[in-house]
């Protein structure tokens, strides 16, 4: 087989998962998160730092959901190293089969339609690879819906990763506060990222966040959700990738040749 944060009230910088180091400032949680909770965060492998409670369940590392279920319910892998400065996916990736796959990916009205010609930036991204797995937009039956954040938002994107052999179903963008027309190329960035995640890839600098995010050391945390080293990626600090955590406002990431290691090597 080839895996948001706080937006400032006032004309500040604004917190995000998969944000600008340039615009990043302290998370502050709208709803207390009990110690048990964290605790479970913990032992899935997440980081429990600034974790966001959301409709349904938690946003962990900037713009990762877990669900209610999802912290119930315990891992059978066995749990990984921390790493260094490597290419990271999940224990679970989409189960592709002996030839390829198309994901059938949807965006909603909710959406302006400057955010339907970015999804097809980052389908077109994707298949220009000719990896196994594909991506294709349909307006029905999708595997994949991307849809407007609820008002009120404390993140940028989100999306989960991989279960039962399947992609992650949903991928949640802040068009409120990215505006009704960001820039294709800085967009198509943003949601080739969170479909990144939700094909099984956690971030490049997951070891280490300040990298892309600037600011003190900050591991995300390994343990039996997976943080597996992609064979062939860099054991050092790599620049530009479409994975890494943080992002600069405007900036375009198209995938850089080790991110095209670690998807050939998945997918």
């Amino acid at each position: 087989m080839k895996v948001t944060r706080l937006l400032a009230v006032a004309a500040l910088a604004v917190v995000l998962g998969f944000s600008s180091c340039q615009q990043e400032e302290e998370i502050t949680n709208k709803a207390e998160v009990s110690e048990q909770i964290l605790n479970q965060i913990t032992a899935m492998g997440f980081n429990n730092q600034n974790v966001q409670k959301v409709e349904g369940g938690y946003i962990v590392e900037g713009d990762i959901f877990l669900g209610e279920k999802d912290l119930a319910t315990a891992y059978d892998e066995k749990a990984v190293r921390v790493g260094e400065s490597e290419q990271y996916r999940t224990n679970n990736l989409v189960y592709v089969g002996s030839t390829s796959r198309t994901i059938r990916v949807a965006i909603t009205t909710s959406l302006p339609s400057s955010y339907v010609t970015a999804l097809d930036e980052a389908i077109r991204r994707y298949n220009a690879e000719n990896l196994r797995i594909k991506f294709q937009r349909v307006s029905s039956n999708y595997e994949i819906l991307f849809s407007k954040a609820p008002s009120g938002s404390t993140y940028l994107a989100s999306a989960g990763f991989p279960s039962n052999g399947n992609p992650y179903n949903s991928v949640k963008v802040n068009s409120d506060y990215l505006g009704s027309n960001p820039g294709t190329n800085y967009l198509a960035t943003i949601l080739a990222h969170e479909a990144g995640h939700c094909i099984g890839f956690r971030h490049t600098d997951y070891m280490d966040r300040s990298y892309s995010c600037g600011g003190s050391y900050y591991n995300e945390g390994a343990s039996t959700v997976g943080a597996v080293h992609i064979p062939g990626t860099p054991t050092g600090p790599d620049p530009n990738s479409w994975m890494l955590a943080c992002i600069g406002s405007g900036v375009n990431r198209y995938f850089n040749s080790n991110d095209r290691t670690a998807l050939n090597y998945i997918y």
